[in-house]
């Protein structure tokens, strides 16, 4: 899910894209300080596959997840900050038993 912050700020960037939606890839890979780190980038629609799951949200922001990586996630809450230090997205995943002092990556 996503906090009231993060989708604050994804549909600020679909607004500054001039899109009328926006595809954001999540997911993790192996690496970083606690074994996997968290994968977060921007997409075309028509790269979507028919394995990865789609998850609409509104004002036309959409989450898509590959199979790997949809278990690790499952639960997870993406929020937004401003600040000038450690700002930017960060993730909150209830499934990682560590996380990294700069909350990008996690262990399981």
């Amino acid at each position: 899910s996503f906090s009231e912050s993060a989708m604050s700020q994804l549909i600020h960037l679909r607004e500054k894209q001039g899109a009328d939606s926006l595809h954001i890839r999540m997911g993790v890979r192996s690496g970083g300080c606690s074994g996997m780190s968290y994968v977060m980038d921007f997409m075309e629609g028509k790269d979507i596959t028919e394995n990865d799951t789609v998850i609409d949200y509104q004002e036309g922001i959409k989450c898509v997840i590959d199979p790997k990586s949809l278990m690790f996630l499952y639960g997870l809450k993406l929020d937004y900050s401003d600040a000038l230090i450690g700002g930017g997205f960060s993730f909150h995943n209830p499934n990682a038993d560590s996380t990294c002092g700069c909350g990008k990556s996690f262990g399981v």
